[in-house]
Parts: C-alpha cells; structure tokens; sequence
C-alpha cells in the first residue's frame, strides 16, 4: 500500500538538521511496516531492533551513554549491520524503555550521521509520563489512519485519485467521476482507514474479513485500557470508549459525562478520558467561543467533543452492519451523520496543523461542527449527510463575525461550487479542502477587484 507521509519521511532523511525520529500513532496504524518500507526504499540496509520481542537488548542502553559502544553491541547480538549515513536503524516498541528514549539525546548531540527512528504502541501514554525525556533533541512525525485518497489508490483507482489530486478549479464534478467516488467513499466507511481492514477488502474483496479485521483492532484497543497504571481507572476507561457512538448519536454531540454513566461528574473520568486522547484513540476537540487569534485562547475547557481516530472503528464500534453499505446513501446518514462527521474531522486533522475546534450558542441554538484555523484565517465548516444543506448556523455565524469571515465551508453530497462566499466540497474531495479553500480565496479576490 501507499503511504503518502512516506514523502515526509523523505524530507527527514534529507534534512541538513535532522534529529532521531519519534513516530507517533494509535496501534496497528502501521507504524513499523511504514518505517521498514521506507528504510527498504531509501536506505541501503536497515537495522531493526524490537525491544519487546528482545528485552535483551535494554541493557546495552542502561550501562553507557556512548552511541557508538550501543550500536556496537547491537550489531553483535543481532548480526546485523549499522554504517552511517547508509543505514536506518530502527528502534521499535520503545514505550517501556526510558534509557532508549534518553539516549536519543546522545544520538542527536554525538551521532548525526545515523540515521535513527523509533516506534512504539502507546507511545503517547509513554511520553506523557513525567520521565527523563530528550527535549528539543527528537523530531516528532504523526501517522494517522489511511486517507480516503490513500484507499482509492490501494483500491487500484489511481485515475479517481489522480482526478480529485489534479482538480484546480471551482466546477462541477462530470456525474461518471461524482458517481463512482460516491460510491467508493461508501465503501472506505466500511472499512475506514486501519491498514489491514483495508487490505482485506481491496485485495480480498471480503466484507467478512473486514469485519473480523475491525472486531480484532476493537478488542485489541480494548485490551490496551488495563495497562493504566492506576488499576481502577481501567472500568472507566471502558465505559467512556463503551459510549462514544451514544454521545456521537446526540444532536448536539458535546460530551456529557453522564452518558457515560448515571451520576458520572468530570472529575471522575477526566484522566480516564486523558489516556484515551494520549493513546490517540480518540480527537478531543473544544468548543470556541469566537473566531479569533489564536484559536486556542478562546476554548471553552468546559465543553468539547469526543470523535474517534477512524471511522470504521467508530462502525464497528456502534455496531453498525456493513449492509448499509448498498442502501442509498443511508450509511453517510446513519446515527445523525456521526460517521460522516468523524470522517471530515479525520482529513481536517491530517491538513491543518491546529486541531479543529466548534462553534456553538444557546437560545436559539446554533452549531457550527468545526472551525479551522488555517494560517492567519478562521473558517466555519458545515458538514452535511443529508439532502437538506440549508445551513442556518453558517448564515448565523457571518452575521455574529462577519468581519472575520472570509469564507464559509460546507462538506455534503453536493457538487463543487462556490457560491457567494460559502464553498461547497463533495465529501469524496474532504482530502483537498486546505487545497480548495486557497483556490476560492484566490477566486473571491479576483472578482473584488474585478468590481472595483
């Protein structure tokens, strides 16, 4: 399969400033196949150690801090061969290993010329934890899900993603390529971006395969809750995780502790839910009082919600059956379009360095799902399951902030287009929103002056 952060990768090995590598990601995204395959493409030979399967291989790190006695001794336990600059060596499941992850500092300070990136699962909970860490001396990488265009490419529809990749103008989708990326979009909720649930259907054509696939991920993450070090946070952990496709159900998807369970105050569960945003499992994005600069300063700590790291864990997770798939356009709306919802949060998460946040006011009540911060600039975004994409909660906000909007975006089953100021995306093109606002900026301005 096709991994496009491997261009990012690329960019890391060639850097004059390169330090050793944290890749960052939730279990079975495909950490340690993505660094293999890099180092086979990239490298001459690589060099991997796990110290899971080989705990031996801790001690050469707890009794020197020099580089090269550490990858001296590596290389004669394993047999396998380190050469500067020639190399990627490969430092996998490194969460339980401190003395690892401190070395990093010596291997950033003293050895430039190797080459070294690590991997762990739980990595995020490993780093949370007040340890000694080598500071400013690693360069952090984050692996998320596979994208819809990383799917259509597995699926073998390079032409549809090359199409949507090469779209640098505001018109209509021609109806054969609206049709078939619809379609094909039904297909990776199904089975969302995991690797392996992928690769059961794009290879195996087997929905079977993709559901036990999806059961075996679940049952994995869920295993993942006892290793908490504090034992009784592990029923709360389960509960929150339990509950996600009931707070997702909501027509206004805050999370509410309660649903969790009767009674549930804050308190209680916040560090619960804590590891589960450490591990990755879980988006947790606040509620923003305004849209202004920087978008953090006005978060309502009070208030967020919750989405989960991919789609189709989140449909196996409610349970939902994979027959949905061939009933219209049911599956974009299943449980208030909560699928679709965690979708778009998905590829915004991947474009936009500034996790999304929500716009939301009582009395009348208006939501708008997510604000953007891209560059200096705040965008309101609309996503819209159903065939209804009045938005009433855009046309609120501009009248609320109109002097800080330049633009509105709406995701939905229409067509592209821009409107006046607010831009249509088709669900299928979610990838290429930060692409498409800049071109309907670009557009707007154009016809401005064109009036002057």
């Amino acid at each position: 399969m096709e991994r496009l952060i491997i261009n990012k990768l690329t960019e890391w090995k060639n850097s004059p400033y390169r330090k050793p590598l944290i890749l960052m990601g939730v279990r079975q995204v495909g950490k340690t196949w993505l660094l293999k395959e890099f180092g086979k493409k990239y490298y001459e030979n690589v060099a991997y150690f796990n110290f899971d399967e080989n705990e031996e291989y801790k001690q050469f790190f707890e009794t020197t801090k020099d580089i090269k006695r550490i990858l001296q001794n590596l290389m004669l336990i394993s047999g396998q061969k380190i050469e500067p600059e020639k190399t990627l060596v490969i430092f996998d499941e490194i969460q339980d290993c401190p003395q690892v992850i401190n070395s990093l500092k010596y291997f950033c300070e003293n050895g430039s010329e190797y080459h070294v990136a690590c991997a762990g699962s739980l990595l995020g909970i490993a780093l949370a934890k007040p340890a000694s860490f080598p500071v400013g001396k690693v360069t952090f990488l984050h692996i998320n899900p596979m994208t819809f265009t990383e799917f259509l490419l597995a699926n073998g529809d390079e032409n549809l993603a090359k199409y949507i990749e090469t779209m640098d103008v505001l018109e209509p989708i021609p109806t054969a390529f609206f049709n078939q990326l619809c379609e094909k979009l039904k297909m990776y909720y199904v089975t969302g971006g995991m690797p392996e649930p992928v690769l059961m259907w794009t290879k195996m054509r087997n929905v079977e395969a993709v559901q036990t696939s999806l059961s075996d991920i679940v049952s994995a993450y869920e295993r993942d809750f006892a290793k908490h070090p504090n034992v009784n946070e592990f029923p709360k952990i389960s509960m929150i995780w339990k509950s996600l496709p009931s707070q997702l159900a909501r027509e206004n998807k805050k999370f509410i502790y309660k649903v969790v369970k009767d009674g549930a105050r804050a308190r209680e569960y916040e560090d619960a839910l804590q590891w589960l945003v450490d591990a990755r499992l879980v988006h947790k994005i606040f509620r923003s009082t305004a849209p202004g600069l920087p978008i953090k300063a006005y978060d309502d700590v009070s208030a967020f919600k919750i989405y989960l790291a991919d789609v189709g864990v989140l449909r196996r997770l409610a349970q939902l059956a994979p027959s949905a798939f061939g009933d219209g356009n049911r599956l974009f709306t299943e449980f208030k379009g909560a699928l679709t919802e965690n979708y778009v949060l998905q590829t915004l998460v991947n474009q936009f360095e500034v996790t999304p946040r929500y716009w939301s006011q009582s009395n009348p009540p208006y939501e708008v799902d997510f604000l953007i911060q891209r560059e200096n600039d705040i965008f309101p975004i609309e996503v819209k399951a159903e065939g209804n994409i009045t938005s009433r909660s855009l046309k609120k906000f501009k009248e609320l902030f109109s002097d800080k909007v330049k633009l509105r975006v709406r995701f939905s089953l229409e067509n592209l287009k821009l409107d006046d100021d607010v831009l249509n995306i088709p669900l299928f093109m979610a990838d290429y929103a930060d692409k498409l606002i800049g071109i309907a900026l670009e557009q707007r301005k154009k016809e401005v002056k064109e009036c002057m």
